[in-house]
């Protein structure tokens, strides 16, 4: 009998290696399934025999794996800590289905949500979502339910459905495996949502920087075509805007204009794509609509998770962690269970210094904050985001100040240009940074060393005094900026500046009398 071999074609894995590993297997006899990837990313490319898992598996590995005596054997997949321990409803087909086989998508439940939403109609249908009290998984937190409901109260000819693909947040990857590893369950979501709000057209806005994602949809397009009818949907690819992750950027973009913010309102709900009615949602929100609409599934996705945050949430563990991947699992864990029980802490084996949630305008969190339950509420009291749930772990050799610097930085290479505190903020932010760190000195004329770090008064203001206008100018962009990505560049930049004052000046007391000050 053949043996069956399964491996992943996920993009990572396949930047392993996993393609000549599966040549190899197929040149020793073997029949290779290339299917979605488990989310055990440390382990990729990961070999699965028999329900038996080996890896990191190389060319060198392949007659060990098919003799039993390779010691990369991790036993049986499902019932390793890091798969045993998930909540998986959205990721539930992850490593067990091929792609873009519409026999296994419909063998584990594919298609079943749709079929019942074209039962119950509309009106139930956004009754369910809101009842499990989805909320948009993109960052912001919207309930879906009620951006359902208005657009489906909005009245007009054309509707649209529209989801955001362009996952551009440092430490985030699930957009890309849900695309990867499930299109036919995003599809379906898309599919459900033209049902619940009488949309007939969707578009998929992928980052280009995606290319087997941009593939792999466009497969399972044409593959599911007639079974989405008469819903009808296709990619549009961007442009590498990061900008353009905000949903009227999005909207300028896709309708062929410059990636801008659109000031609201109108609300996108209302006057989105082409000026109609539009739902805009992320991968993960519209991904996780299928499991809802099964029967019954409104009310255990309901019953997960804690507070206002409902439901599962693919986490996704990047950075310096030993075990980084994809984990779902109910709202309420804390970061320490995340980051050192299931990530295992750094890879570098060092203290971890910071963990910063939610991409790259993310605040930056301190172990002592680690209790913190992972609750859209629960952060926002504590002035950080869950954001798209990507957690990158910094060990104690980071510069927090220079983190600080990168995210004025970054704003200021990613800003639209549109509004002000944006797009001037995040200049003079860096340059206010710039005379912290260096005692009032121009940043070219020093090399990054420790001298930087002297707490010396510059020509004009005190390091109390440039602290006190950092501090004016986070709050003018955080209220004043026009979409999140003025508005929340400050929350990395505070957070770095309240919890380690030592890595911007050599007189951390002088750094916290300036903040009590502007406080």
């Amino acid at each position: 009998m053949t043996q069956i071999v399964k491996i992943s074609d996920d993009a990572l894995a396949r930047a392993g290696g996993a393609d000549k590993l599966a040549a190899a297997f197929e040149a020793k006899g073997c029949e290779v399934h290339r299917t979605s990837s488990w989310g055990m990313q440390w382990l990729e490319p990961l070999v699965e025999i028999d329900g038996k898992g080996f890896g990191p598996a190389t060319l060198d590995d392949v007659d060990a794996i098919l003799a039993g005596t390779s010691d990369k054997a991790i036993g049986v997949i499902e019932e390793h800590p890091f798969i045993a321990g998930q909540t998986r409803l959205t990721f539930a087909r992850a490593g067990k289905t091929r792609p873009l086989s519409l026999e296994d998508y419909a063998a584990h439940g594919g298609w079943s949500g749709l079929k019942r939403a074209r039962q119950i109609g509309p009106e139930k249908i956004v009754e369910e979502v809101t009842e499990s009290g989805l909320r948009g998984r993109g960052g912001a937190g919207f309930p879906t339910g009620i951006k359902w409901k208005t657009v489906l109260g909005a009245p007009g000819p054309q509707k649209y459905i529209v989801c955001n693909a362009d996952e551009g947040d440092s430490g985030t990857f699930a957009d890309r495996m849900a695309m990867e590893g499930d299109p036919f369950a995003l599809i379906e979501g898309m599919a459900i949502a033209g049902e619940a709000v009488g949309a007939d057209q969707g578009y998929v806005y992928l980052r280009s920087e995606y290319p087997d994602a941009i593939r792999k949809m466009n497969a399972a397009l044409k593959l599911c075509a007639d079974i989405i009818a008469p819903f009808k949907c296709e990619v549009r690819v961007g442009a590498g805007a990061y900008v353009c992750g905000e949903e009227t950027s999005l909207l300028n973009s896709l309708e062929g204009k410059r990636g801008e913010v659109r000031a609201k309102p109108p609300l996108p709900a209302l006057e989105g794509f082409m000026g109609r009615p539009t739902v805009v949602n992320n991968v993960l929100s519209l991904a996780a609509v299928p499991h809802i609409l099964m029967e019954g599934g409104a009310k255990q996705y309901a019953e997960r998770g804690m507070g206002r945050s409902k439901g599962t949430m693919p986490v996704q563990l990047a950075g310096n962690i030993k075990h980084g991947g994809l984990y779902e699992v109910p709202f309420g864990i804390t970061l320490d269970e995340l980051v050192n029980k299931v990530g295992g802490g750094t890879a570098s084996g060092r203290p971890i210094k910071a963990v910063q949630v939610g991409g790259p305008l993310g605040a930056y969190i301190h172990p002592d904050q680690f209790d913190i339950p992972f609750d859209y509420e629960a952060y926002a009291a504590a002035d950080a985001l869950i954001g798209h749930a990507g957690i990158t772990v910094f060990d104690d050799t980071a510069d927090m100040g220079e983190m600080a610097r990168f995210a004025m930085e970054f704003c200021a290479a990613e800003s639209c240009g549109k509004c002000t505190p944006c797009r001037i903020g995040s200049v003079r932010g860096q340059e206010i940074i710039d005379r912290i760190r260096t005692g009032g000195r121009k940043r070219d004329e020093l090399e990054l060393a420790p001298q930087m770090h002297n707490a010396k008064k510059n020509e004009g203001r005190s390091v109390e005094e440039e602290i006190g206008l950092l501090t004016d100018l986070c709050e003018t962009m955080k209220f004043g900026s026009l979409c999140a990505l003025g508005g929340f560049t400050p929350y990395p930049v505070m957070s770095a500046l309240k919890h380690w004052p030592g890595d911007f000046v050599n007189n951390p007391e002088a750094v916290e009398k300036a903040l009590d000050a502007a406080e």
